[in-house]
């Protein structure tokens, strides 16, 4: 008796009881029914509410049982060998026990994964102090010697038509990374003409970023105050302009590209110009990016195996000039045509081509090595906020690799530390050679199929072999960046996508480690295909994303993703564990938002959700309590404090279907099914309005009619044996 009495007692109580004995030690025994008269171990809508309860915690309760029942109880010494089984840590349990708003943050880690001031560049301002045939008086020449500017020999032709090539060809080699940004160019100008140029280039760009590449390699080096050279108008005199004033014609954000000897001394004078400003204006600093081809102590390498100017080169085409560094030191220097080079097959934008696969590869190398090495906000700064800018410091990677080989160490600001020796460098060079070892064939034979690369094979493999033994707690995978690039290939994605899927299951921090490193944008244009076999793969990712960030509801309305999930939950041949997991999404989207609301309205998903609630009392395989829950959670969100939604479900006589689960035996079920019924109802609202005609007199008696069911349904759960049921009525 006394045991079916602490039943009752767990089942029946009030909030504060059960709070009380779930900080008790309770434990089932298994073989409970021995020592009970009937074997009956009290079952209260399928809740278990047998407990062998530890003397110390039912001592106040002893008074109502007999002396048999309890010396049943506290002799049953025998069965302390058993193994016990804790109760009362059900998910519901927890949630009373801390009771946190539910969603997403403002601050913590699901803040930090968004670019907050994404930007792009629009407007590019090159300034070509070359003076060709006119060699500066502070440089000594070896020879031979460095000559080719942007691939031209500018000794090939006269000067000023060299000038002009050269001037054209660096604004086609930036174009490549940013198409739609204004070119400018000034060749051999003075201050009134870079002014001029700045000024305009400011003014075309408004708030985006300004680029200004200053190519420094016919004058003087930059004098120790920070001051660069160019010319008067006659071209007698270097004149200097200070990076001050630059800095005061192209304000900010902007980005400064210095292809010339002792570059660093014009970063330290910009590092100075900066605390000025921030100590005067008491702001923080402002956006302003540089990138240096040299320290303030260094002059350019010479040596005739590099272009002129090596900085550019690297910035610009990297391919071409990684190919040709890792070329003249490989095995196959001897014996390979360095013009092959030039007429690598493809496009760099068709991943399909060997030219395309190449950038493909180099893309994730860099990108890899940056998300490992450099500080989070950082990484986000340089490589998400804006295409040009990563493009740069991309390809600054390997600018740093090439001229630290030459005894020159470029500089950028802000400073980021050596990745000359990262490990990921040895992938890209094996990823070179097999390219160059096939590269005669393919230009000999244009019809000739060239062999893909097993890079990103190798890599996801790699990922496994960290997915197999890795966990939350240890260094996260490096190849995280390279699984991004993979998604973009179809004949990687689907694996890809399962190892994500496997890697955003450790739990939170995986979640917001797969975002910052770029995955949403990627995961939210896979929307868009009809693949059937990656559907249940990205719905499963879409839950975990969403359960870490309620606010990329907005991102799939604007994107018309909401769609993807209502077909997928109106599938027929989708389990209803998967279909679930496309509620619970369908759920967050609508969650307290109006447009959500009106597009999953407008694409029918209240039918498609009582459909699938009538058929699951016709089918035993649609049961499934989780997809009950988030069914009716789905309904609820879906019409909370949206009256025209309302009229809509009790037109379809919503409350009839939802008011069956209401005797569900899992109480989440029945919980869910009190909220969407509760939410259904039009409070606060008045339902009586003037100048309402007959149609809209019988549009309020059917209310009030479904009202009242819904009042007299929820009248009959007070007494539900579920806290978590009464609380929701409440």
């Amino acid at each position: 008796r006394f045991i079916g009495e602490v039943g009752i007692y767990m089942a029946l109580g009030d909030l504060m009881a059960a709070s009380r004995f779930s900080q008790s030690t309770l434990v089932v025994t298994p073989n409970l029914h021995e020592f009970t008269p009937n074997g009956d171990i009290g079952e209260d809508n399928g809740e278990r509410s047998s407990y062998s309860v530890n003397t110390a915690s039912y001592r106040d309760l002893s008074e109502t049982a007999s002396s048999s029942s309890y010396t049943a109880v506290t002799t049953a010494t025998s069965m302390a060998y058993l193994p016990p089984t804790v109760v009362l840590c059900e998910l519901r349990h927890n949630g009373f026990e801390n009771c946190s708003p539910s969603g997403p943050s403002d601050t913590g880690i699901v803040s930090k994964w968004r670019p907050r001031d994404r930007n792009k560049t629009g407007c590019v301002a090159l300034v070509l102090c070359l003076n060709i045939g006119v060699d500066p008086p502070d440089v000594i020449k070896i020879s031979p010697c460095a000559r080719m500017e942007c691939w031209i020999d500018p000794f090939s032709m006269a000067p000023q038509k060299a000038l002009e090539t050269i001037g054209r060809t660096l604004t086609q080699q930036y174009e490549r990374w940013q198409p739609k940004a204004r070119y400018k160019h000034f060749l051999d100008p003075t201050v009134d003409d870079v002014k001029k140029l700045c000024t305009t280039c400011r003014k075309n760009a408004k708030s985006e970023r300004v680029l200004f590449h200053f190519n420094g390699h016919g004058v003087p080096k930059p004098t120790p105050n920070g001051e660069i050279w160019v010319f008067n108008k006659s071209y007698t005199q270097y004149i200097p302009l200070p990076v001050s004033d630059l800095d005061s014609w192209l304000k900010t954000p902007s980005i400064y590209v210095f292809d010339c000897s002792a570059a660093g001394v014009i970063v330290r004078a910009f590092m100075e110009l900066q605390d000025c400003s921030a100590s005067s204006s008491g702001s923080s600093m402002r956006d302003c990016i540089l990138l240096a081809a040299c320290g303030a102590h260094e002059t350019l390498p010479q040596s005739a195996e590099y272009p002129a100017d090596i900085f550019t080169s690297c910035l610009t085409t990297p391919i071409k000039m990684a190919l040709r560094w890792f070329c003249s030191r490989s095995l196959l220097h001897e014996s390979f045509e360095y013009s092959l080079i030039d007429r690598i097959p493809g496009r760099q934008t068709d991943r399909k081509t060997l030219l395309g696969e190449l950038n493909w590869i180099f893309t994730a190398v860099t990108d890899t090595i940056a998300w490992n090495v450099l500080p989070h906000d950082l990484f986000q700064r340089l490589f998400r906020q804006d295409l040009l800018v990563a493009s740069l410091f991309r390809n600054f990677l390997l600018a740093e690799r090439i001229m630290r080989s030459a005894n020159c160490s470029p500089i950028s600001y802000p400073m980021l530390p050596p990745t000359h020796q990262h490990h990921m460098w040895d992938a890209w060079d094996m990823a070179a050679e097999i390219c160059l070892s096939q590269l005669p064939a393919l230009v000999e034979d244009p019809n000739a199929e060239f062999q893909p690369s097993p890079f990103f094979t190798e890599q996801l493999t790699a990922f496994e072999v960290w997915l197999d033994h890795g966990s939350e707690h240890k260094k996260p995978p490096e190849q995280l960046p390279i699984v991004l690039q993979v998604l973009l290939s179809q004949c990687h994605r689907f694996r890809a996508l399962v190892l994500l899927g496997r890697f955003l299951d450790m739990g939170p921090r995986a979640v917001d480690l797969a975002l910052s490193v770029g995955i949403f944008p990627y995961v939210l244009k896979l929307l868009q295909t009809t693949t059937i076999e990656l559907r249940q793969i990205l719905v499963f990712i879409w839950t975990k994303i969403l359960a870490l960030d309620k606010s990329c509801q907005v991102d799939l309305v604007k994107d018309a993703g909401h769609t993807y999930f209502i077909r997928f939950l109106d599938s027929p041949e989708v389990f209803p564990e998967q279909r679930a997991m496309a509620a619970f999404v369908l759920a967050v989207i609508v969650d307290n938002h109006r447009r959500g609301q009106d597009a999953c309205i407008e694409a029918g998903l209240i039918d498609v959700c009582l459909k699938h609630l009538q058929g699951s009392f016709s089918n035993d395989a649609q049961t499934e309590p989780l997809f009950l829950q988030w069914i009716c959670l789905c309904i609820g969100k879906l019409w909370e404090d949206f009256s025209e939604a309302q009229m809509i479900g009790l037109q379809a006589d919503a409350p009839a279907i939802l008011a069956p689960l209401l005797s569900e035996p899992l109480p989440e079920v029945r919980a869910a099914a009190v909220f969407a019924l509760g939410a259904a109802l039009d409070v606060g609202f008045e339902t009586l309005r003037d100048g309402h005609g007959d149609e809209d007199n019988g549009d309020d008696e059917k209310k009030t009619k479904a009202e009242s069911f819904i009042i007299k349904s929820l009248l009959n759960m007070v007494s539900d044996g579920s806290p978590l049921v009464r609380a929701e009525v409440a």
